[in-house]
């Protein structure tokens, strides 16, 4: 029997050439999330020394493009439900770009901070939409697998551009990562209008002035047949709202998730906000603290990598809770490092495959959780709310360290947030439209 609903088409059919092109894109975007956040920390040796800031004040600069992120994930998730996909990837994209270059005009810690809020907020909805496009371009059999190379995009991104960061700072100041960074940015707009169509699953879901033709328009774009019509809305269905993150049906995954999220994100970014200058304060030159961050960010490439594959095996739920126990592990054991350059590298590399791999679970459960009119808003509403961690972060361990505290100390506090949120993710319920969350084989995408 032939399919004429055209997101079941996405979910049965076989994954096209122009559908594998799309979660491509999703990964470069995702790249250029990690250089673009990543970048400030590039920076801070640079920064800290221009303006001669403490570990506090640092700290709350490091921070504030999570802010803007924040904000930007909440509302632009439900922007990205409300127009679509693809006018959502197009505005975060350029105030990314402009962020990016008005950070390099900056000539105190208020103005550039107030560039990097700015920055996050494109940043944020970009998280939001990317999620919500890979679960809605790919079939269910690869749909586990590409949101995990979606989001190794991030420590990819965060890894080349810090290996070329470095050389730009050690030959032209902290503000040359900016202009690379707005220029990558940039580059990425023809990608988006050539080869991402607006969502199928959303268009089919929401039904716009003119829908047929652009499913269609779409579904040909993707090396898909066109449909002769419609598929049928019911009357229930179209009463739903992006507030459905607040239901009955939903309340405890979006609460559980965004907890687990936030308590992961303080650790998490813990590292990947304060290794350039852990490792600068052991006396090694700005250029080498960088490349530690690159190469964590390498390392968690390989973790997000080694998630998507072991999710054919294992259920999101219990192999996220694992490794983020291992996460909290590792972290404390880096804490505890000499002033040694290649073990510190090495254990950095073990962070970041935890860490993100930890990501991958996250960002897989909250895209099988949520059905397709709340995708994005869910999305956002977990990474927005979580991202305050981000924002906690880097000013928490700022703190401790102007405390007296030393690093081995710092380290196993901050790590206690991933070990909070393998508990937390103990409490997520797993029903019957989410079997790829416990583990059972063929997984059904809520839609």
């Amino acid at each position: 029997m032939a399919i004429t609903d055209p997101r079941e088409i996405i979910d049965k059919s076989g994954m096209t050439t122009a559908q594998v092109a799309v979660v491509v894109i999703t990964v470069l975007l995702n790249a250029m999330d990690g250089f673009d956040i990543l970048s400030i920390a590039f920076a801070s040796p640079g920064i800290r020394a221009e303006w001669n800031l403490g570990p506090t004040g640092l700290g709350t600069v490091l921070s504030m493009e999570l802010i803007g992120m924040a904000i930007g994930s909440v509302f632009l998730g439900g922007v990205a439900d409300k127009v679509g996909r693809r006018p959502t990837l197009f505005g975060c994209l350029i105030v990314m770009a402009l962020g990016m270059l008005g950070a390099t005009t900056a000539s105190s810690p208020v103005q550039l901070s107030i560039w990097r809020i700015f920055t996050g907020l494109g940043i944020g909805g970009m998280l939001s939409a990317t999620n919500a496009v890979v679960g809605e371009f790919t079939n269910t059999k690869r749909r586990a697998l590409s949101i995990s190379l979606m989001v190794i995009g991030y420590p990819l991104g965060g890894g080349f551009g810090g290996l070329y960061a470095s050389k730009l700072i050690g030959a032209y100041g902290w503000r040359s990562v900016f202009y690379f960074g707005a220029t990558a940015t940039i580059l990425l707009l023809p990608a988006i209008y050539f080869l991402v169509p607006e969502s199928v699953h959303w268009l089919a879901r929401k039904q716009p002035a003119d829908a047929l033709n652009r499913i269609n328009a779409s579904l040909r774009r993707l090396g898909h047949s066109a449909i002769a019509a419609l598929p049928v809305i019911q009357s229930e269905d179209r009463k739903k709202s992006i507030s459905d993150i607040f239901s009955p049906a939903l309340i405890s995954t979006t609460v559980i998730v965004t907890l687990s999220y936030f308590l992961h994100i303080v650790t998490f970014y813990f590292l990947l906000k304060w290794t350039p200058t852990i490792v600068a304060n052991m006396k090694f030159p700005p250029p080498e603290a960088g490349r530690v961050l690159a190469m964590a960010n390498f390392g968690g490439a390989a973790g997000g990598l080694v998630f998507g594959l072991l999710t054919s095996r294992i259920g999101l739920k219990p192999l996220t809770i694992v490794i983020l126990a291992f996460n909290a592990a590792a972290v404390a054991i880096f804490g505890r490092v000499p002033a040694d350059l290649a073990t510190l590298t090495m254990l950095g590399m073990i962070v970041g495959f935890f860490g993100n791999a930890a990501v991958s679970g996250l960002y897989s459960i909250v895209a099988y959780g949520f059905p397709t009119h709340v995708r994005a808003t869910g999305t956002g509403f977990v990474i927005g709310v979580g991202r305050g961690g981000a924002v906690l972060s880097p000013i928490l361990a700022g703190f401790l360290f102007d405390s007296g505290a030393g690093l081995p100390t710092v380290a196993m506090i901050m790590g206690i947030g991933s070990l909070l949120a393998a508990g937390v993710l103990l409490f997520l319920k797993v029903g019957g439209n989410q079997p790829a969350l416990s583990g059972q084989k063929k997984p059904k995408f809520a839609a």
